[in-house]
């Protein structure tokens, strides 16, 4: 007959035996990574800032070797982006897709009836808030925006320009709302990616734009473009000097300057339907590992993003009132669907 002793020590053992099994079984399970290449969709043009932001995120985790497998970028940018989402949502849920997001992902579903929104995918986390400065030429005789709005109240309706990034998405939204902040027509001219919208600017084809600080970054140090005012409810928090005069934090906002007009859009990382906790909290745990680079702190000061982190619930919170604003935008602006 088994002594006491020898009964608490089987059973001590037997314990510690079960916990290990369970440590290691949920351990195998957290410890998701990639087998293969992982495509990264952008579901807009080469040039723009969310193509930027996308090979900015492979070129830092190739390079400090983040990831066992490579990531491939792939535009995907056919129906204001619509190609790239449906592509996503009919993908297998195996860890191998990601996305990364803008406004399109509440627009271009509102705007063609596309059957998509945006919880058919997976949310991963939030990287960034992207801002909107409106941008003149560097010889423009507009210095301020008071400049601007009363040189468009005072026109002909649809004599001023609007340069812009497709048709009935964030660029023309800001568009509609500046039309009916000074009250007169202006002429929107949509352009396939931000970038082709700055160097529309550059060469005086247009009168303004609402481009991305990232997308026209290399025009303002270059002397040609000059930003007005940003589209948020504060000042960016960057002091470095762009120019030899200017930094971020010295644009106003266009509020301050009597253009009451706000708008911020999402640069997010989504996954394929049904994709696993684990595959997400991989790229969470990727993401968050690229935030901590210095790189990263770089990227976010010369594109003056609001440097924000969600995921989880409070990332579907942020994503539910994002939806609904959206919903609201459009409705005004008269672009949804019929």
């Amino acid at each position: 007959m088994m002594s006491i002793q020898k009964l608490k020590q089987w059973a001590i053992a037997f314990l510690m035996a079960a916990s290990f099994t369970h440590f290691s079984f949920v351990h195998a399970q957290g410890a998701w990574e990639p087998s293969k290449n992982v495509e990264f969709i952008v579901p807009a043009g080469t040039g723009g800032g969310a193509d930027q932001m996308a090979r900015f995120l492979q070129g830092v985790i190739t390079k400090y070797k983040l990831m066992s497998q490579s990531i491939v970028v792939v535009n995907k940018s056919g129906g204001a982006g619509g190609e790239g989402f449906l592509d996503v949502k009919s993908s297998r849920p195996d860890g191998h897709k990601i996305i990364i997001s803008l406004s399109n992902l509440f627009t271009t579903p509102l705007a063609t009836g596309l059957p998509f929104n945006w919880k058919d995918l997976t949310p991963v986390s939030m990287l960034a808030l992207d801002e909107f400065v409106l941008w003149v030429h560097a010889e423009s005789p507009y210095k301020q925006v008071s400049d601007l709005t009363k040189a468009i109240k005072g026109a002909e309706p649809s004599k001023f320009k609007m340069g812009g990034t497709g048709s009935k998405q964030e660029d023309q939204i800001i568009t509609v709302s500046i039309e009916k902040a000074t009250g007169q027509k202006i002429t929107y001219i949509p352009c396939k990616v931000g970038g082709d919208v700055a160097v529309q600017l550059v060469g005086k084809h247009i009168d303004m734009t609402v481009n991305n600080p990232i997308e026209a970054l290399s025009h303002w140090k270059g002397g040609s473009l000059r930003p007005l005012c940003v589209f948020d409810s504060k000042p960016m928090p960057y002091p470095k000097k762009i120019t030899s005069t200017q930094s971020w934090r010295d644009v106003p906002t266009c509020k301050s300057q009597g253009l009451d007009v706000e708008y911020l859009m999402l640069r997010g990382i989504f996954m394929p339907p049904k994709s696993t906790p684990a595959q997400v909290a991989y790229y969470v745990d990727l993401f968050q590992k690229v935030r901590k680079l210095p790189e990263w702190n770089e990227f976010m000061e010369n594109g003056a993003f609001k440097n924000v982190f969600m995921t989880g619930q409070e990332l579907n919170d942020w994503l539910l009132k994002a939806e609904v604003e959206h919903l609201r935008l459009m409705r005004e602006a008269g672009f949804l669907a019929q």
